[in-house]
């Protein structure tokens, strides 16, 4: 029997996340960079992306960082480009971008589609030359719980994310002959400064109350139990992975 590697070491790896500057992205991105790989992080706020790398800069990690808005098509070209480049190649790509489309209306509506599924479309279709010349590569999107549990005011948000769920399967089993995985992560209720959960909490005390009463484990989760898990399904240990979307949640949607 072939075991194959089992570590979660990524030396050589070159990982691009998108949308990374902040929450669970961030986490993911200094959590691969702590790994051993070379990585690029592309936002819309250079002064988020400028944190990002000062701190990555403190804990003794280098990123690249690329300022672009992902909701058009050229800049994700222009990033990936930009990447690659400095890089070296592309061996991993992390859709976490979101618009969060809330509101049913055009704008939460564009915002979802736009950056939430069509960004991950893009970055996928345009990073394939990369990921083919790859030896182990992966794509893997960040999708939700909200994809799975209906719940009024989140609308576009849910459902865009349950589009982007089935893309990954669709994707995983189109891809499998080019020996590219396509895996997605669904977290649940996801608490960090500055993040939407936190500002609920004061905002609307009784919805964020509502919500940690229906996860088992009587807390919100934290960035980098996302990380964790994204770092397993880009890792050797998740070779024969693909195709699946894994919840993070703490036995969230078990509670309905």
């Amino acid at each position: 029997m072939n075991v194959g590697p089992r570590t979660l070491d990524f030396t050589g790896r070159r990982v691009l996340v998108a949308g990374g500057s902040k929450g669970i992205g961030r986490c993911i991105a200094l959590a691969f960079a702590g790994a051993g790989a070379a990585v690029s992080v592309c936002a819309r706020g250079q002064a988020g992306l400028d944190a990002l790398q000062a701190d990555a800069h403190a804990q003794g990690i280098a990123l690249h960082v690329h300022a672009g808005d992902l909701s058009r098509l050229e800049q994700i070209d222009h990033w990936l480009h930009a990447a690659a480049d400095a890089l070296g190649g592309i061996d991993v790509l992390v859709n976490n971008a979101t618009g969060y489309g809330m509101a049913d209306d055009e704008d939460g509506w564009a915002a979802s589609l736009q950056v939430d599924l069509m960004a991950a479309v893009r970055a996928s279709r345009l990073a394939l030359p990369w990921l083919r010349a790859s030896a182990d590569a992966c794509i893997l999107n960040l999708s939700s719980i909200a994809a799975q549990q209906p719940r009024p005011g989140a609308a576009p948000y849910g459902a865009t994310k349950a589009a982007l769920s089935h893309y990954t399967t669709s994707q995983a089993l189109a891809l499998a002959p080019d020996r590219i995985r396509v895996n997605a992560i669904a977290p649940g209720s996801i608490a960090f400064a500055d993040g939407l959960w936190e500002r609920r909490r004061t905002e609307d005390p009784a919805l964020y109350q509502a919500t940690l009463a229906k996860i088992p484990f009587g807390r919100f989760g934290e960035p980098g139990e996302v990380a964790d898990a994204a770092l397993f399904l880009c890792s050797p240990l998740a070779r024969w992975i693909t195709g699946h979307v894994l919840n993070v949640d703490g036995g969230q949607v078990l509670m309905g």
